[in-house]
This record gives C-alpha cells, sequence and structure tokens, in this order.
C-alpha cells in the first residue's frame, strides 16, 4: 500500500530545469544557489505550526562533526562550478553576497585561529600586539568596539532572542571555527590540491545511563577536532601564568600592561568555556590523550616561540637592577 509519495520533479518545469540536486553534503543550499541562479525566485514561509521537526546531536563531540560536514560542503561549494564568482547576472547582489558567505566562512578560521593566538603571543613576547598605541589605534579599536555592539544589538533585536543565547551562539561560533571549520579548510584543500581524502573520524561510546533521556548530554567521545581548542585553552592559560610570574619578580613590576595582555586571553578562555564544560561530561573524566596530545603541542609552539623570538628589553633586564641568569 502506497502511503506517501512525491512526484513534482517529474514532467515539470521544476524537475527539467532544475530539480533536487544531489551527491553534496550542502545539497539544499546548492539546488537553491543553481535555481536562483536560473532567474527562479524564492519565498520564505513561516508557518504558525512548525512544518518539519527533526532531531539534532546535543552532546559536544557529535555537534562538532555535525557542523564538520556543514562546513566541509561548503569548501565543496567554493571549488566547485556553484561559486557565486561564477554565477550569472539573474543573480542580483544580495544573493551572490549571501552565497559568497556560504562559501567563505570556512576559510575565516585561519584568521580566527591567529586571533586566539595573538594574546598569548603577547604576554610570552612582554610586548604589546601593537607596537605603538596612540590616539588613532585607540580610536580606530573604539569605533570598531561600537559596530560590533551595535551588530550584536541588532542581531538580538531582529531575531527577538535572549541575551544569553546570542553570547552562547558567540563562544559556539569561536569553538567551531576553531576546529570544524578549520578542519574543513584542511580537508577540502587536501582533496583539491592534491587529491587526498581525510576523515575526521571519532571513538564512540556506549551510553552508561540508558534510563536518562539526557544521558547523551553527557557522553565525551574522542575525536581530534578537540584538539585545536583545547591547544589554544592551555597555550593561553601558560601565558598568562608566564606573564603573572615576570611581573611579579620584576624589580619595577607593570601590572598596567599584564592587565591588559591578559584581558585579550581572558577573552578567548571565556569563549571556550563551554567547550572546556561539555569536554568534562558528566563525570569530570576526559581522555588522557586529548591532554596528553594538547599538553604536547602547547608546550611544543611555546617553545617554538621563544626560539624565534627570545625575549629582549625590558623582559631580560629593568633599570636600576641586575640580569639574572639560571643555569
Amino acid at each position: 500500500m502506497l502511503v506517501f509519495s512525491s512526484l513534482y520533479e517529474d514532467k515539470t518545469e521544476w524537475g527539467d530545469r532544475v530539480g533536487w540536486i544531489y551527491g553534496s553534503v550542502t545539497e539544499d543550499v546548492v539546488t537553491g544557489y543553481r535555481m536562483h541562479n536560473r532567474g527562479w525566485r524564492s519565498i520564505y514561509c513561516l508557518t504558525k505550526r512548525d512544518a518539519f521537526r527533526g532531531s539534532a546531536p546535543i552532546n559536544l563531540t557529535d555537534r562538532l562533526h555535525q557542523v564538520l560536514r556543514w562546513a566541509t560542503g561548503s569548501v565543496e561549494i567554493f571549488f566547485s562550478r556553484n561559486n557565486a564568482f561564477l554565477a550569472s547576472k539573474r543573480l542580483n547582489w544580495l544573493q551572490r553576497l549571501a552565497y559568497l558567505n556560504v562559501g567563505i566562512y570556512p576559510f575565516t578560521s585561519l584568521f580566527l585561529i591567529v586571533y586566539c593566538f595573538l594574546p598569548a603571543l603577547s604576554l610570552f613576547s612582554g610586548q604589546f600586539i601593537v607596537k605603538n598605541v596612540n590616539a588613532t589605534f585607540l580610536i580606530y579599536l573604539l569605533l570598531m568596539t561600537l559596530c560590533l555592539i551595535g551588530l550584536a544589538v541588532l542581531e538580538v533585536r531582529w531575531s527577538e532572542v535572549l541575551l544569553e543565547d546570542w553570547w552562547r551562539n558567540e563562544q559556539f561560533w569561536l569553538i567551531s571555527g576553531t576546529s570544524s571549520h578549520l578542519a574543513a579548510v584542511i580537508q577540502g584543500l587536501l582533496k583539491v590540491i592534491a587529491g587526498i581524502e581525510i576523515s575526521f573520524t571519532l571513538t564512540a561510546k556506549a551510553v552508561e545511563d540508558a534510563d536518562d533521556v539526557y544521558a547523551e548530554l553527557y557522553l565525551v567521545k574522542w575525536t581530534s577536532l578537540m584538539i585545536p581548542p583545547i591547544v589554544i585553552g592551555m597555550v593561553n592559560v601558560l601565558a598568562m601564568v608566564v606573564a603573572f610570574s615576570r611581573t611579579i619578580y620584576s624589580v619595577a613590576p607593570q601590572w598596567g600592561k599584564f592587565v591588559g595582555g591578559a584581558f585579550f586571553s581572558f577573552w578567548v578562555l571565556a569563549h571556550l568555556y563551554p567547550f572546556f564544560k561539555g569536554l568534562m561530561g558528566r563525570r569530570r573524566k576526559t581522555p588522557t590523550i586529548v591532554f596528553v596530545w594538547s599538553g604536547l603541542i602547547a608546550i611544543t609552539l611555546s617553545l617554538l616561540w621563544v626560539a624565534i623570538n627570545p625575549s629582549s628589553g625590558p623582559a631580560d633586564s629593568v633599570a636600576g637592577g641586575s640580569n639574572f641568569e639560571f643555569p
């Protein structure tokens, strides 16, 4: 007995000219792009009752892998003929901008990684991120901050979400940007340039409490996507400890300089807080291999930075004091 069937693609203009695009992780985006690229129009329909409902991953690992699939699909779109740069004139500039954003956003992870490590490098070197802090720099910084605050207010007002929900979204944007988005870019570049296909697999772990409906929420499964955010967190914490020790044992401690540098590292760690909370799970246990690999990478990056840019000037000596040498 036939319960349900859909023949909207058969013998219709939609089926002949566009149809549903298969063979892509983000087939909905590709379908929409080709539809708009041919001059078709779409209307956003919001019903009082939910038209469709589905399930979504609730634990940290599955969520990261879901975002990885989406980001991988966007990278594939960027390196395919569905790139908005190659679109026809039928695609208006707002649509072109939207589809460009879909294909480009995973690549912002490269700049985000640099942003997350800059505060730590500043604390390690004893120098501020900007060499000369003048009135022009402070004005630019103030204007950018006001623009970001205004954008956040508009997002909250337009989407009618609570400020706490908006902040959680900002936190996960940094978490996914330094893990899933970065992995998608590496995966896409290796596939396009070298023809190498890699996958960031995870090790499944059985749910211990089957009676608890939220048992999966506390499930911790190892995945290599966890390494970059943990390394970022450990490097920033290590940099704050080093900078604090250097300041407190200095003959002329510059606490203002330390607080200014530590604030940016603390800001990065504040964004990563839900990640570390989810990493611990219900029993506050995390696979040892996570900390081993992350610790080794954090120490290696710290030593590499010291070797490339050894401390000099005020970091090594202070006016009126002596140089201390350790064996």
